[in-house]
């Protein structure tokens, strides 16, 4: 048998709005993926941290306050450090186009902007970590 997925999602910075980190991390924990809610108010050093202890294949990142030039950059930068580099870095928020494009290009793997389905979310992540639903229904 093999594992779930294991996603760490964490609010960074000092946004004090979780309310769609805990819908992502409710909808990820219901499409089978264990989940590790850090809480408000995390430094990027705190979320690498849980990342390595936690042994995390996915970081999700809520961002809402517009600091995810500052604050995405150092995560990747950390998990360079300890040689996390097949950490998969997701950011959802409010993240304008071009701010996307340039974080995509300092290697998050996706962002997700307002609107995103929750699947959309599920299945990238299955998608990215390489593993199909733990069981699917066939008619």
């Amino acid at each position: 048998m093999t594992r779930p997925i294991r996603v760490l999602v964490a609010k960074p910075g000092l946004d004090g709005h979780d309310r769609g980190a805990k819908v992502i991390a409710r909808a990820l924990r219901d499409a089978g993926m264990e989940v590790i809610y850090t809480g408000l108010r995390q430094t990027p050093e705190m979320i690498v941290n849980a990342a390595l202890q936690e042994d995390v294949q996915v970081i999700g990142l809520s961002i809402l306050s517009g600091a995810h030039n500052a604050i995405v950059p150092r995560v990747l930068d950390l998990l360079r450090e300890k040689k996390m580099e097949d950490v998969k870095v997701i950011v959802g928020g409010i993240v304008p186009d071009e701010d996307a494009a340039e974080l995509k290009k300092q290697g998050v793997a996706a962002v997700f902007q307002p609107g995103a389905s929750l699947e959309s979310i599920v299945q990238f992540i299955r998608s990215a970590i390489g593993k199909a639903p733990a069981s699917q229904s066939v008619s």
